[in-house]
């Protein structure tokens, strides 16, 4: 790994197998989802991306077109991190999505922001908004949807979109999991006039109590991931494991010069 120095380039992005993640950190980020709040000019999102997100964009090339879409990639897994480093980016921790998310709220909760909450079993997202709104004093919920698992109709997807746009809603936070957030931001930027969509994944089970949260040292040293696979074996390990080991060979080749990835 390569030492942070003085010497380090301006944030920038980096190329991660054919993925532009942006180096930036969780201020940065900040600042630029309240610029696009203030300016409130299309519908932008943000991919909170590791390294599954980027294994899934390897074998589905329409995935990789969305990902790529995206207005802003932020290195949320110590992989990519690592990797920012190396490419000479003063990158000292990961965005990561659940973090990110209560910041923001807990910085910017007397600015009055619309809050809308998409993802979630039933009851999550309201149980998410109630919690947000007791934790964090001024914030406001402008509406909440816990989307079935199944994939919705023409008319229920008309009827989401149409909530979210009555709701005027300066920020979605959605957590349907990836690639599956990806793909509705992707799909529906367009139709939405939310100044900012972003996923979040599992942030709306952490930050709810629904599967337990990694100690702080745990997280901050790079093995979440053992901890998340420890709790759900079942559900993880084929991300972790297979996408884990597939990933560090496809790294290996690109940094090697073997293989180019566009």
């Amino acid at each position: 790994m390569m030492p942070l120095t003085e010497t380090m380039r301006e944030p920038g992005s980096y190329g991660v197998l054919g993925i532009p993640v942006a180096a930036v950190q969780i201020p940065g980020v900040i600042v630029r989802m309240e610029e696009w709040i203030a300016r409130r000019d299309v519908c932008r999102f943000i991919a909170v991306t590791d390294m599954h997100s980027v294994m899934e964009a390897q074998h589905d090339t329409d995935f990789k077109r969305m990902l790529t879409g995206a207005d802003l990639v932020v290195p949320d897994g110590f992989p990519l991190v690592w990797m920012g480093q190396r490419e000479g980016f003063a990158l000292r921790r990961r965005v990561y999505g659940p973090e990110l998310m209560a910041t923001f709220c807990e910085q910017t909760a007397r600015k009055r922001y619309r809050h809308y909450f998409y993802g979630g079993a039933p009851g999550v997202a309201e149980d998410l908004a109630a919690r947000f709104s007791a934790r964090f004093p001024g914030l406001r919920v402008a509406g909440t949807c816990c989307p079935p698992f199944r994939p919705l109709s023409a008319e229920e997807d008309h009827e989401q979109v149409a909530d979210i746009e009555r709701s005027r809603a300066d920020i979605v936070w959605v957590g349907l999991g990836a690639p599956k957030q990806e793909r509705w931001m992707f799909e529906h930027r367009k139709r939405l006039s939310v100044p900012v969509l972003i996923g979040v994944g599992a942030a709306f089970d952490f930050h709810t109590g629904r599967v337990p949260l990694a100690p702080v040292w745990i997280r901050e040293h790079g093995f979440e991931w053992l901890f998340r696979l420890s709790v759900e074996p079942r559900r993880l390990w084929h991300r972790y494991l297979v996408h884990g080991s597939e990933f560090a060979v496809l790294v290996a080749l690109e940094l090697s010069g073997l293989k180019k990835f566009s």
